[in-house]
C-alpha cells in the first residue's frame, strides 16, 4: 500500500509539473526559454519511463521454451525409448510418424479455409503460349556507325562556328586598321564601331568579337576627354610589350540592355 501511495504521489506531482510547464512555456520568445523547455521535456520523459517500468500489469510473458515443450507433449514425444535416427531430436526422445499430422489437424480447426477454385461452366484446356520470335539484332551495326559519326559531325559544326568567329574578328580588325591608316589622327568611338542601329543582336555579337581583338592585344581601349571609350589598333612594338608584361590587358563585363541600345 505504501508503494502504491508513493506512485500515486509521484504521478500527481508529475502532472502538476506538466501543467505548470505548459503555463510557463506557452509563449517561447528567446533561445534560453526554448532550451529550458527542451530540458524539462527530457526530464519529464525520463520520469514517465521510470513510472512505466514500475507498473505491474500482471500479464504473463510468452515463454518460447515452455510453448515448444507443450507442443512436443501434445505431439506425443517419447523420451523413454531410444532411436538411432540422425535427427537432432533423438537425443531427447523421438516423435511418432504422425506427430506433425496430428498437430496440423488440431491447428486446422482455428484457421478459416479459403474455398477451392472452380469454373462455373466447367474447365477448359488452354493452348500453350505461342513462343515469341527472337528479334534479329543485325540492324544494330548501321545504328552504331551513325552514333560513331555523330561526334565527328558535331566537332565539324563546332569548328565551322569557330572559323566563322575568327573570320568576323579578322574582318572587324581589318576595318579598324584601315580607318586608322587613312586617318590616324581621328580616333573612332567604341560605340560607333560596335552598335548596329538596326539590330540589337548584331550589336551584342560585335561587342563579343571586339573583345577578342582587345584580349589578343591587337587593339586597346581608352577614354577620351568626355570620358567615353575610344578604340585604336595597337602597334607591333606595343603589342610585344603587352605580351611580355603581366596584367597589361584586362577584360571586363559590360551590361547593355535593349533600352540602352535604342
Amino acid at each position: 500500500e505504501n508503494r502504491e501511495d508513493m506512485l500515486s504521489s509521484k504521478s500527481n506531482r508529475l502532472t502538476e509539473a506538466l501543467e505548470e510547464a505548459n503555463k510557463l512555456f506557452n509563449g517561447v520568445s528567446c533561445a534560453r526559454e526554448a532550451a529550458l523547455d527542451a530540458q524539462f521535456l527530457v526530464l519529464a520523459s525520463n520520469l514517465g519511463k521510470e513510472k512505466a517500468n514500475e507498473l505491474h500489469s500482471e500479464m504473463t510473458a510468452f515463454d518460447s521454451l515452455t510453448f515448444a515443450e507443450d507442443l512436443l507433449t501434445f505431439m506425443g514425444i517419447n523420451r523413454i525409448e531410444e532411436n538411432d535416427s540422425d535427427s537432432e531430436s533423438t537425443s531427447c526422445g523421438y516423435l511418432p510418424s504422425n506427430a506433425w499430422h496430428k498437430l496440423g489437424e488440431e491447428a486446422e480447426k482455428y484457421f478459416r479455409r479459403a474455398p477451392s477454385f472452380h469454373y462455373m461452366l466447367g474447365s477448359f484446356n488452354s493452348d500453350p503460349p505461342v513462343p515469341r520470335q527472337r528479334i534479329e539484332r543485325q540492324r544494330k551495326a548501321p545504328g552504331g556507325e551513325e552514333k560513331r559519326a555523330m561526334p565527328a559531325q558535331l566537332k565539324k559544326m563546332e569548328e565551322s562556328h569557330q572559323e566563322a568567329t575568327e573570320k568576323e574578328v579578322e574582318r572587324i580588325l581589318g576595318l579598324l586598321q584601315t580607318h586608322f591608316k587613312n586617318d590616324p589622327n581621328t580616333p573612332i568611338s567604341f560605340f560607333d564601331l560596335v552598335i548596329d542601329p538596326n539590330s540589337f543582336a548584331r550589336t551584342v555579337e560585335n561587342i563579343f568579337h571586339v573583345s577578342f581583338i582587345i584580349r589578343d592585344g591587337f587593339a586597346r581601349l581608352k577614354l577620351d576627354d568626355d570620358k567615353l571609350p575610344i578604340i585604336e589598333p595597337s602597334k607591333d612594338d606595343e603589342r610585344k610589350e603587352d605580351h611580355h608584361s603581366t596584367g597589361a590587358r584586362n577584360q571586363v563585363v559590360i551590361s547593355l540592355n535593349h533600352q540602352e541600345w535604342k
